[in-house]
């Protein structure tokens, strides 16, 4: 499965996972912060479904993966956390709205009830839509308090609203639920991939790009680091279909053995655990080319 990424500063497993949980509880912090911070004429019960979910935990890879990129191009971890926690807002609107009975219908997330089952199906959708808006309104207010220049900003943020919207995980989550003929049509390997770089991939992708804006990348290493990020991205999503049929629900947080029983296109429908197993090593490899492209700087170690 795969585990992170961090900077070629990272000499042992337990040295990448010692900075994976300070970048995260970093990110915990944060969100338990934001509470102190609220607009006063935030409607209760809204916020109370939101920071439900915000606040439920889960492995905050998009965010990490922000700072981590902004670090390894010379900026704080810091001056980067709206951005950063953008991304978990938006990932976790996704959420809800995926688990909604009129997506996949899913009764646990993160190892509780999801959204629609604590607070009912219509403020949920309330919830997703509000978290998605506010994103992008927590990260512009931010970046501009932290001093950010006006058209980094810009950037940073179009790229999130270009991987959240219909070239993204919106788009990916309609190809999904199977609405898009085109789609449909293709050959399920190519189907499953193309489904997974949207729904997924894009957004990890974009996590990271974002950060290399702030830090004023040159276009060159942001290509690289979005080929990157697909290939990790991608790989995230062929480690969660197999975990899917492998795993355990109290293990996963979430209702194991989901995608089987609403007869999904999935990575292990599609090539079996083994066929699975394979290209989850093939991308790590892809990935790590990638990363081996990138200043010295700026290098990953993607781990597998």
């Amino acid at each position: 499965m795969v585990n992170a990424i961090r900077l070629v500063d990272v000499s042992s497993m337990e040295e990448l996972n010692l900075y994976m949980r300070h970048v995260g509880d970093e990110v915990e912090c944060e969100i338990k912060a934001i509470n102190s911070s609220l607009p006063s004429d935030m409607p209760n019960r809204l916020w109370s479904s939101m920071d439900y979910s915000l606040s439920g935990g889960g492995k905050r890879l998009r965010p990490i993966l922000c700072m981590a990129t902004a670090e390894a191009f010379g900026v704080s971890r810091k001056d980067v956390m709206p951005m950063a926690l953008a991304y978990e807002m938006v990932h976790t609107a996704s959420l809800i709205h995926d688990d909604l009975p009129c997506m996949d219908n899913d009764d646990m997330r993160r190892g509780r009830p999801t959204n629609h089952k604590a607070y009912g199906e219509a403020l949920a959708l309330l919830a997703g839509d509000a978290l998605l808006a506010w994103a992008f309104q927590y990260a512009i207010d931010g970046l501009r308090e932290n001093r950010f220049p006006s058209d980094l900003i810009l950037a940073a943020v179009l790229s999130l609203a270009r991987a959240t919207g219909p070239e993204g995980i919106c788009g990916g989550q309609s190809m999904d639920m199977g609405f898009e003929l085109e789609v449909n049509n293709l050959d399920p390997v190519d189907r499953v991939l193309r489904v997974a770089t949207y729904k997924t991939g894009v957004l990890i992708s974009s996590a990271l790009e974002s950060g290399a804006i702030l830090a004023n990348a040159n276009e060159e290493d942001l290509l690289k680091l979005k080929n990157y990020g697909i290939s990790l991205g991608v790989a995230f999503q062929v480690a969660d279909d197999i975990l899917d049929v492998i795993g355990k629900s109290e293990d996963l947080g979430k209702t194991a053995g989901k995608d089987q029983a609403q007869g999904k296109t999935t990575f292990v429908s599609v090539h079996g655990i083994d066929g699975a197993r394979r290209i989850l090593a093939d991308l790590s490899d892809k990935a790590k080319g990638w990363a081996a492209e990138l200043p010295c700087a700026a290098v990953f170690l993607f781990t597998g």
